[in-house]
């Protein structure tokens, strides 16, 4: 292809790729029970704030521009710089427009309190739509949270405050861990947990977690559909596929971490642009990723 003749094509895809963009509305789901309409795509709250609190703002309001209205976050994220740097993008009217959700890393009552006071400070709300115990990752911090002076009596009560609308629990380590904390409280609204193509092959949160979820009828927030980008680094398979396959399970919302506006727009067009996956497809796709590599070698958030 002559350079000319390259440069003209090239021109048309973007010209496209920016109408759909532009003109393709954003697909959306309703979050479990919680009566939330959320994007399918959830901006990821460390990853925008990696490069700068500049373009952290930027990939904010370009995200809103595109549809998106699910934006995640978690105190410990940058030492609370990207609940910071949410404070300052939201400003101006923006913060009632979409829905804001952040974490609590301390697993007792005061400590959760005191997170979420922080946490509303430093976004400059009076509330979250959705408040989750974070990255729970082992027996004992469940015993902890469910115990005396847990964390839990923290989210029952800044809901019942209406500090915050609804509430829920993430982790990526063991799916047991999951399981016990959906079979001890009724009162959990969203799980978060991860969802890509190497899971059902080590300690399967698709397999084991997702389908009591959905029986619960509760909201179902996919993370690490590229498992922290250890499966493009192995080159398992490119990131597109990545983004397809997890949106083709039984989920609400992707939560993608960007560094980017242009990494944002690429994941935006491809959800747009978004077909699900049949079964046959899936099931050819899972066959080659159990080739290798799997496990913890690629998920090296999971227990071994």
């Amino acid at each position: 292809m002559q350079r000319r003749t390259f440069l003209a094509a090239s021109s048309a895809a973007v010209a496209l790729n920016s109408k759909l963009l532009a003109d393709t509305p954003m697909p959306m789901a309703n979050l479990g029970k919680t009566g939330m309409r959320i994007s399918r795509i959830t901006v990821g709250g460390y990853h925008m704030r990696v490069r700068s609190e500049d373009e952290g703002v930027k990939i904010v309001h370009r995200a809103i521009d595109l549809g998106v209205n699910m934006f995640d976050c978690a105190r410990i994220y940058h030492k609370g710089e990207s609940e910071s740097t949410y404070g300052r993008a939201l400003a101006g009217g923006l913060r009632q427009k979409i829905h804001l959700m952040t974490k609590a890393e301390i697993y007792t009552y005061d400590g959760a309190m005191l997170e979420l006071e922080e946490s509303l400070r430093r976004m400059k709300t009076d509330y979250l739509d959705l408040w989750c115990c974070h990255q729970v990752s082992t027996m004992k911090e469940v015993d902890q949270i469910l115990g005396p002076g847990g964390s839990l009596q923290a989210f029952v009560k800044a809901k019942e405050q209406g500090k915050v609308r609804h509430i829920g629990f993430t982790g990526h380590h063991d799916p047991e861990v999951h399981q016990r904390l959906l079979s001890s409280f009724d009162g959990w609204e969203t799980v978060q947990h991860p969802v890509n193509l190497i899971d059902p092959h080590h300690l399967s949160f698709l397999e084991n977690v997702l389908p009591k979820v959905r029986a619960k009828g509760l909201g179902m927030l996919a993370m690490k559909s590229n498992a922290m980008g250890e499966i493009g680094k192995a080159k398992i398979a490119p990131i597109e596929e990545c983004l397809r396959f997890t949106w083709s399970q039984d989920i609400d919302t992707l939560v993608s971490g960007v560094e980017t506006v242009e990494q944002l727009e690429q994941n935006v067009l491809t959800l747009k642009t978004f077909k699900k996956m049949s079964g046959e497809e899936m099931t050819t796709l899972l066959s080659r990723t159990k080739k290798g590599p799997t496990g913890t070698g690629v998920e090296k958030y999971k227990k071994a």
